[in-house]
């Protein structure tokens, strides 16, 4: 477990906010290497990527019964293949998307920061304009407000101007942008490979610790 912090609590969690976008493998590996990590988790699933991960995994993901859904969903590999990951969700607590009472919808909850991994164009856009419809949005304004971590893995293509702008707004507003692109020279193989090296640059990004990629070197050849 990592050690507590100067004005952090037993539990200061990261919040994962996971939207509508295509990539729902993406989040699910960051939030397996958190909880291998030893940090604690508050997810928000978006009512969209509710959708999403049940055409990408087959896979309804509901707040009744999140425990069990999460548990299935992260055992599976970016294949979709069932069982590959065994995975301890102790450290998760989950809260609904439509919850503006839940804890992170305030300062004076104390949290590290937060990753929203995939984000989606509409995602980017509420939150670079300060909107709150949601949790997930109103949980990310309170991160940009408290000066806290935010990582934005933005997944689309092609990008507007619209949302190249609104990019440049979270930057400035100090969140890092973090394009869901893998990177190829760690020597991928497979479609898990490509998928951890994503996740691993956006919790390089948040300051987390992890072994999901092979890190570049200095010499060439190492990724054949």
């Amino acid at each position: 477990m990592n050690p507590v912090k100067p004005g952090e609590t037993a539990r200061t969690p990261w919040i994962v906010g996971v939207s509508g976008a295509s990539g729902t493998p993406y989040a699910a590996a960051v939030l397996r290497a958190l909880l291998a990590a030893g940090e604690s988790v508050d997810l928000v699933v978006s009512r969209a990527s509710r959708l999403t991960l049940l055409d990408e995994t087959g896979i309804s993901f509901r707040d009744a019964h999140w425990e069990a859904d999460l548990r299935e969903w992260l055992s599976r590999g970016a294949d979709g293949k069932p069982g590959t990951f065994q995975v301890d969700i102790a450290g998760v607590r989950h809260w609904s998307a439509g919850d503006l009472a839940a804890g992170p919808s305030s300062g004076s909850y104390p949290v590290k920061g937060m990753l929203i991994v995939p984000a989606s164009t509409a995602c980017v856009a509420g939150v670079a304009l300060g909107l709150s419809k949601d949790l997930l949005q109103r949980a990310a304004s309170v991160t940009l407000k408290e000066r806290r971590k935010l990582v934005v893995a933005v997944r689309e293509t092609p990008l507007n101007g619209q949302t190249l702008r609104h990019l440049v707004a979270l930057d400035d507003a100090g969140a890092s942008v973090v394009p869901a692109s893998p990177g190829f020279y760690a020597g991928a193989t497979h479609i898990q490979d490509l998928v951890d090296f994503v996740a691993g640059r956006v919790l390089d990004a948040a300051g987390v610790e992890h072994g999901l990629y092979r890190r570049w070197t200095g010499e060439l050849g190492n990724g054949t």
